[in-house]
């Protein structure tokens, strides 16, 4: 998932953006209000996080903007605090508004939140023990909650649109990861490994130098 952080305070832009960075999202950021609008029309975000007093163009005209032309969730991140702030953001279609100053793991419960109740469709996988929610990034096996991550859910779904072929490790890698730097040499082993154990996938077949397919009956 892509998420947009748009914030002119560079310790808060940068310290949000490593935290999600850690926990799997892909992230974009701009400092002002016309470079978030750029970028919401060009790449692909998912979820939104708006402070409201930006140069050039403030987070609420930015909304009104957006609204135009996405959908998309927006969490309005700000320390503007007035009720009537919070109410014109709302009336503007934000999807929640989180004041200044914020706990990370409580804004990562509330982005998650909004992503699942946004994205939930029927894009699903039921294999054995296992389901699979693409759109929530979340799996059970045997009925429980498996620890799995969003960079391992992207893996499963690149093999599963090409079941049966041979998916390479240049391939996933760069499905998933894109420009962005693998953090070692052997990532997609260990990414695949992990999804084996976890969910006990033995229908993820390794093909010697080459990649991986997934074999379904």
């Amino acid at each position: 998932m892509n998420i947009l952080i748009v914030e002119d305070d560079t310790a808060i832009r940068e310290g949000v953006a490593e935290f999600l960075k850690e926990n799997e999202y892909e992230v974009f950021c701009a400092g002002d209000g016309e470079k978030a609008l750029e970028i919401l029309k060009s790449k692909e975000i998912h979820l939104a996080l708006l402070d409201i007093m930006l140069p050039k163009k403030n987070g609420i005209e930015v909304l009104k903007e957006l609204r135009t032309f996405s959908e998309l969730p927006v969490i309005m991140l700000t320390a503007v605090t007035d009720e009537e702030t919070q109410v014109q953001t709302f009336d503007n279609l934000a999807d929640d508004y989180i004041c200044k100053p914020f706990s990370l793991i409580l804004l990562l419960k509330r982005i998650e939140a909004l992503l699942r109740a946004r994205y939930k469709t029927e894009n699903t996988w039921k294999y054995k023990d296992v389901v699979v929610d693409f759109s929530g990034y979340r799996a059970t096996y045997l009925g429980k909650d498996a620890a799995v991550t969003p960079k391992e859910i992207k893996l499963l779904a690149v093999l599963l649109e090409n079941a049966g072929q041979v998916v390479s490790r240049d391939q996933i890698l760069d499905r998933i990861w894109g420009e962005e730097e693998s953090p070692f040499d052997r990532v997609v082993d260990v990414y695949v490994k992990n999804l084996r154990k976890k969910l006990q996938l033995d229908c993820i077949i390794t093909v010697k130098g080459v990649g991986y397919k997934l074999e379904l009956p």
